[in-house]
């Protein structure tokens, strides 16, 4: 996507973005995988708050913004979204106002997330289950920007065709040439930014909620061409829907973040990695296979037990 090159660099030294994210061998001596080469790319070392594919997803309509002088920005997202929290700290550091519209009522027990978005100045408005279902709505996009009729309206998620090209950009800082890229799916958006961006390498989504059939039509409706490339999605991880977190992962996430040092958490990446382990002991990959797992930070899910 064509831009401004004076205006890109404005706004990543403005925020503090990180990049290229490096890309690091993870060699956890797991059953199966003595046959592969397995790499990490560290997307959660972009910037401790605007982290992996947040960053990506938003790059193109925070220039727009900036570009029309936007004022104002609404968007979507539960009480802990990944999503929010790092378009919330863009705002804050921009001086652009957010209207935050979220799923649920908070009030009289903020989370982690929300309590930090008023800290960062965003106006939160809580929607019942009825009212946030419409947020995809023609008709409820056009009476929320009524009210906001200057605002831009991002969707939950960040998941837009405008975030497609940012996504893809991550394959040009790739040295390695891998076979398979693994990386969590929860809106779609990142999975189909690696399609339109016609990947060479198979792409494995790990669905993080349950989903069957809903996310791949998520996916097919952001991408103009979905079978550019070779991609599916693995519906056998999401451990009982979004934000579900039963011990067994809860363990693993602890054990793997001892092992390597790396940082996960339950909702997207202890995901990731748990199926990368599940499917290497299974013999998924061929031998010989060089696996790419894709570390799309958002960590709020560690501070959902520190409520």
């Amino acid at each position: 996507m064509p831009t401004d090159p004076q205006a890109e660099a404005k706004l990543i030294s403005r925020l503090g973005i990180s990049l290229p994210s490096p890309v690091q061998k993870l060699d956890p001596g797991w059953p199966g995988c003595e046959s592969l080469q397995l790499w990490i790319k560290r997307d959660d070392l972009i910037h401790p708050v605007i982290s992996g594919n947040k960053w990506r997803k938003l790059k193109y309509a925070l220039l727009d913004g900036l570009c029309a002088q936007v004022g104002e920005i609404v968007s979507f997202g539960g009480g802990h979204s990944n999503h929010l929290h790092a378009l919330g700290y863009c705002c804050w550091k921009l001086g652009i106002q957010l209207t935050a519209l979220i799923r649920g009522d908070y009030r009289h027990q903020p989370t982690p997330m929300l309590q930090d978005l008023k800290a960062w100045g965003a106006q939160v408005r809580y929607l019942d289950k009825q009212h946030y279902r419409r947020r995809t709505e023609p008709d409820f996009l056009q009476q929320l920007q009524h009210v906001h009729p200057h605002a831009l309206i991002i969707p939950e998620g960040g998941s837009q065709p405008q975030a497609l090209p940012g996504v893809g950009e991550l394959l040009n800082e790739l040295e390695q040439d891998v076979t398979h890229i693994l990386l969590p799916v929860g809106s779609g958006g990142t999975l189909a930014g690696l399609i339109r961006a016609r990947c060479r390498a198979q792409l494995i989504g790990i669905a993080v909620l349950r989903g069957r059939g809903y996310l791949e039509q998520e996916v097919m409706d952001l991408v103009s061409d979905p079978g550019a490339c070779d991609w599916q999605i693995c519906h056998d991880f999401h451990f009982g829907g979004y934000a579900k977190a039963p011990a067994p992962l809860r363990d693993f996430c602890r054990h793997f973040s001892l092992q390597t040092g790396l940082p996960v958490e339950p909702v997207y990446s202890g995901k990731l990695f748990f199926a990368l382990k599940s499917l290497c002991q299974s013999g998924f990959f061929p031998a010989g296979s060089k696996v790419l797992a894709l570390h799309t930070g958002g960590l709020q899910g560690k501070r959902i037990g520190s409520e």
